[in-house]
């Protein structure tokens, strides 16, 4: 089978990097076709540089587009307690050399889906949704083309940015209100997941072991990650957005079932909120397929063999 075509829409963000790098260490599975930047994590300057950086340093050849700065009708939240100053503290990767690809990001998303045939290009979301929103809003016919959007965002349970809410949907509430309601087949991989794919001193340990230029890159920056949260007893260091690229590696990683979801907008406490209609108490279809457990062991075997493949530089 020829490798699926995606997109891959971010903030890096060191989860984020990671999930470039699973991407483009798996070209036998993935076309790595374009990355768009959001801001979310950091301001979009810094999201749109580290973009770049990473795919500077792991020798790869894609073109990276910006796209927006500020949510659809709230001021920006960024995440810095978390990633660093600079979205990718501990990696210490060069400046980027390639500049960005000419365009906003929104409508490169379009383009780009419209120039291949109906059905064959994921749109891969790991950040806000901001950049999806605006493109489903440019482009009706949009939904239609796009063989699925596989997005990390969400919770079923506890959130990590208010008690509601985790921090791409509460970054930009309404664009995934949008997002939800417009009818393209959904992959959802929620904290509920995510959180169970962590980074453990051992397999940072394994990681550093490759011995790579890379492979070390990702070590410092996988080890500084790891340290950083808003309490000691939260969850930490589980690498969330690589998730939704090891799922189109290795779908059998993880699983799920379909649900109804819809994105709280209006209540000021649960502003952000998913609400997953996990046990189908509603008449709600589903409008998304929610992943719940993970293979924490397979993902982190899957991550350090792939990464061995880019030596970096």
């Amino acid at each position: 089978m020829s490798p699926r075509a995606i997109i891959l829409d971010c903030d890096p963000g060191q989860d984020d990097a990671v999930a470039i790098l699973l991407a483009l260490a798996s070209p036998e599975e993935l076309e790595l076709i374009a990355i768009t930047t959001v801001a979310g994590n950091v301001p979009l300057v810094r999201t749109s540089a580290n973009a770049r950086r990473v795919v500077d340093f792991a020798g790869g050849d894609v073109p990276v587009y910006a796209g927006a700065a500020k949510p659809l009708l709230r001021p920006l939240a960024t995440a810095e307690h978390v990633h660093g100053a600079t979205g990718l503290d501990g990696s210490e990767l060069p400046p980027p050399r390639r500049p960005l690809a000419p365009g906003h990001a929104s409508r490169a998303i379009v383009d780009l889906v419209r120039a291949r045939p109906p059905k064959s290009v994921t749109l891969v979301a790991t950040g806000p949704l901001t950049n999806v929103a605006l493109a489903l809003a440019l482009a009706p016919d949009l939904g239609e083309r796009l063989e699925a959007i596989v997005l990390m965002g969400g919770a079923i349970g506890l959130g990590n940015v208010t008690p509601a809410a985790e921090f791409n949907m509460f970054v930009d509430p309404h664009a995934a209100a949008m997002v939800f309601t417009a009818g393209v087949p959904i992959v959802m991989f929620p904290l509920d997941v995510t959180w169970q794919v962590r980074v453990t001193a051992e397999r940072l340990a394994r990681i550093a072991a490759i011995g790579t230029p890379l492979a070390r890159a990702v070590a410092g920056m996988l080890a500084f990650y790891r340290g950083r949260g808003t309490r000691e007893d939260a969850p930490r260091g589980a690498l969330h957005d690589p998730c939704t690229i090891a799922w189109l590696v290795e779908p059998r990683l993880f699983s799920g079932r379909p649900c109804a979801v819809e994105v709280e907008t209006a209540s000021p406490t649960a502003l952000g909120r998913t609400l997953v209609d996990w046990f189908g108490v509603t008449d709600r279809p589903p409008n998304a397929t929610v992943m719940r457990e993970a293979d924490a062991d397979g993902f982190f075997a899957l991550l350090e063999k792939r990464l061995a493949r880019l030596g970096g530089g």
